[in-house]
This record gives C-alpha cells, sequence and structure tokens, in this order.
C-alpha cells in the first residue's frame, strides 16, 4: 500500500524530477499538493481502497506524507 501511494503520488504530483519524493516528504507544507490535488488524491484512496474518508478527517496534516496518508487510510480498512 505505501509504495502504490508513493507512485501515485509522485507520477501526480512531481512536477521537477530533481525533488524526491519519499514516505516522509512533507507533501501540503512542501508545495508538492494543494488543496485541489488533495480532493483528487482523497477520491483516489477512496476508490482504490473500497473506502470513505469522511471530509472532517481528510485534513492538510492528514495528507502531509505518504506515512500520514497509509496511517489514515489504514484507520478505514478492514
Amino acid at each position: 500500500m505505501k509504495d502504490l501511494i508513493l507512485n501515485y503520488v509522485i507520477n501526480e504530483y512531481q512536477e521537477d524530477e530533481d525533488d524526491e519524493i519519499t514516505y516522509e516528504t512533507p507533501l501540503i507544507s512542501g508545495g508538492f499538493v494543494d488543496s485541489f490535488s488533495m480532493v483528487s488524491l482523497k477520491v483516489f484512496l477512496e476508490k482504490k481502497f473500497k473506502i470513505n474518508i469522511p471530509d472532517d478527517k481528510a485534513t492538510p496534516e492528514a495528507f502531509d506524507s505518504v506515512n500520514k496518508i497509509v496511517d489514515l487510510v489504514n484507520g478505514y480498512t478492514k
């Protein structure tokens, strides 16, 4: 799951190949993911993992790194 999410983030949001995105890279505060992109990332996660992430849990803090996203998704998978 972790690599799948990392690869999605790299393919969708990495604009400069010199910018390395890792599991701990700050995605929101680092400028890789903006609020519009966060919504598309949420939709991707919900479809891919067949979950529903409540809007109040889809915060910039929860989406600020791949590791945090994995923790969020794990909270809604069975």
